[in-house]
């Protein structure tokens, strides 16, 4: 890896630790009320009183951003390990399946790949409904197809390794057998897909926020926050432009960390 990579992996990870330190501790970080309202310090500009400015109903926009972490970041890493979880089973079963099932249940999980994640999501939260939860679903069964694919795809090539085999022949049940040395594996490489999955699923989260369909006023969450600030622009840009950094610097840094992870295990270099 060369120094300017490694440097901006350095960068990636201490931004992705203060994101993990705000969406923890977020009364430490910025002990402001972040649904506090001073209507005489309506849209201020950012100061030593407030580093980020404040929104039109007076509140501290720093404090918002810090308290919207956990949220923003938190509803995406529960979307992602939903994604997770599922995609193993789902891929899973279908590896090990007649060829046949494999076959349709393939045919249909291409159908679902063929549309953008997003343009899923959106579909699933028009159907359940606006919230958080809805939103964290929507999200989840968008990712899946992805999942899937890849655990299938390592399912039938792990159940074909050596080491398998050798359990097999010695007598060892199918289901221990696959638990033990099949498994471990697919979930390895699952998980360095959700690494670089997680800014995605931020993403859309934030995406169906700034729409209305995710958390509603006032509660702080990027997303909202970006569509709060979106007539403000030219008077006061502070509102929105916090925010959308804040997305995009975790979306950047998560997905620097999993293409280095990912880079890694396929034995290049990142």
């Amino acid at each position: 890896m060369s120094a300017a990579r490694r440097a901006l992996l350095g960068a990636a990870l201490v931004v992705l630790a203060i994101i993990a330190a705000m969406a923890l501790f977020p009364g430490l970080i910025a002990p402001a009320d972040p649904l506090q309202t001073d209507v005489r310090a309506a849209l201020e500009a950012p100061s030593a009183a407030h580093w980020f400015g404040t929104d039109q109903s007076g509140r501290d926009v720093f404090s918002r951003v810090v308290h919207g972490a956990g949220r923003s970041v938190g509803i995406g890493l529960l979307a992602t390990a939903l994604a997770l979880v599922a995609g193993l089973v789902l891929g899973a079963l279908s590896g090990i399946a007649p060829r046949a099932v494999d076959a349709a249940a393939m045919r249909v999980n291409d159908v679902l790949m063929a549309f953008p994640e997003f343009l899923v999501a959106l579909v699933v939260v028009a159907v359940l409904g606006p919230g958080p939860v809805n939103v964290a679903i929507a999200v989840t069964l968008a990712a899946v197809p992805v999942y899937v694919r890849l655990a299938r795809v390592q399912t039938r090539t792990l159940v074909l390794a050596e080491h398998v085999e050798a359990a097999r022949i010695l007598g060892v049940p199918r289901v221990l057998a696959f638990t033990r040395h099949v498994a471990p594996g697919v979930l390895g490489t699952l998980s360095v897909l959700a690494t670089i999955g997680i800014g995605s699923s931020i993403l859309a989260v934030a995406g169906l926020s700034f729409l209305g369909l995710g958390p509603t006023e006032p509660v702080p969450e990027w997303g909202l926050m970006l569509a709060g600030g979106r007539n403000t622009l030219g008077t006061a840009w502070w509102i929105a432009v916090f925010p959308g950094l804040a997305i995009t610097l975790t979306v950047v840094s998560a997905t620097v960390v999993g293409r280095t992870l990912r880079a890694r295990l396929e034995g290049r270099a990142a």
